[in-house]
């Protein structure tokens, strides 16, 4: 099974309507060029306050999962028959979370991911000011275009995140990000062990632009790639521009090819309990 998958960049400004009308343009522009899963970065539709501001009024950012952004999306995804995990700042009551909603290619929205794994601390990051650990565990998802994970930003540092959605069954992995350090090197490297790994295409969408608040400001690298199933970076976006790369994998051979390879097969998961502590003893 043939998917072409886009992963798309672009800034973001203060005006909600103005990104979503952005994100549309670079969505349609992908799926002309073919895409049949297109990946916004993370919270495109809105500034990345957390990376420069510490303000109770940036809640007022936060969506229902049927708000604005997901809606839009729903309408293009059915418009244009593709499938588009849609990444949001959501309210729920009193919590909020950084949450991917997957929308397939009918427009339907098949269920939600809330970020695991939130990062925080200085000089300029207050991710966790604003938002609460995810609830909802590494979720796979049953699209038109096959079985997808899609994991956000730091979940990317983890190999746990892309080895459990792996093991769930993903066809590939989706990571919507907003990166901007000195670190593009290894950020990227990472996430190439995890397709290489998991012996499944991996797909990241970063950011660009300046953004700048009250404690700091962050410049975004952009970068944004797209990982074959050994790892190999076979399309990959400028530091800069709004744009989408796309790349094409056949599933079924990538299947065949998984299971040849055996790592699953030889797995020991009776050696890693470990893993679920934090330091690392055997608690056997």
């Amino acid at each position: 099974m043939p998917v072409t998958v886009a992963a798309m960049q672009m800034p973001a400004e203060s005006d909600h309507q103005a990104n979503l009308d952005r994100a549309e343009g670079l969505i349609r522009d992908a799926a002309a060029a073919g895409a049949n899963i297109v990946l916004p970065s993370e919270l495109f539709s809105m500034p990345m306050f957390m990376f420069g501001d510490w303000k109770a009024d940036h809640f007022a950012h936060a969506e229902d999962l049927d708000g604005t952004t997901v809606s839009r999306m729903q309408s293009i995804a059915r418009e244009l028959g593709v499938v588009i995990p849609t990444n949001i700042f959501e309210r729920a009551n009193n919590a909020h979370f950084d949450t991917n909603v997957i929308i397939d290619a009918d427009g339907s929205v098949l269920g939600s991911y809330r970020k695991s794994h939130i990062p925080g601390g200085p000089p300029n990051c207050y991710e966790k000011m604003y938002s609460n650990p995810g609830d909802t565990g590494f979720r796979v998802f049953d699209t038109a275009f096959g079985r997808i994970g899609a994991a956000i930003c730091w979940d990317q540092w983890f190999p746990e995140s892309a080895r459990i959605m792996a093991l769930k069954g993903a066809e590939l992995l989706f990571y919507p990000s907003a990166i901007g350090s000195d670190c593009h090197g290894h950020w990227q490297r990472v996430m190439q062990g995890h397709a290489g790994a998991n012996l499944t295409p991996l797909i990241c969408s970063n950011r660009v632009g300046t953004e700048t608040g009250d404690l700091g400001s962050t410049t975004f690298w952009g970068r944004s790639f797209i990982a074959d199933q050994t790892g190999a970076v076979v399309a990959e976006a400028d530091d800069q521009s709004s744009m989408f790369i796309t790349a094409t994998f056949d599933l079924d051979a990538i299947r065949s090819q998984r299971a040849e390879w055996a790592v699953f097969r030889d797995r020991r998961p009776d050696l890693y309990g470990p893993l679920l502590t934090l330091d690392g003893r055997d608690h056997g």
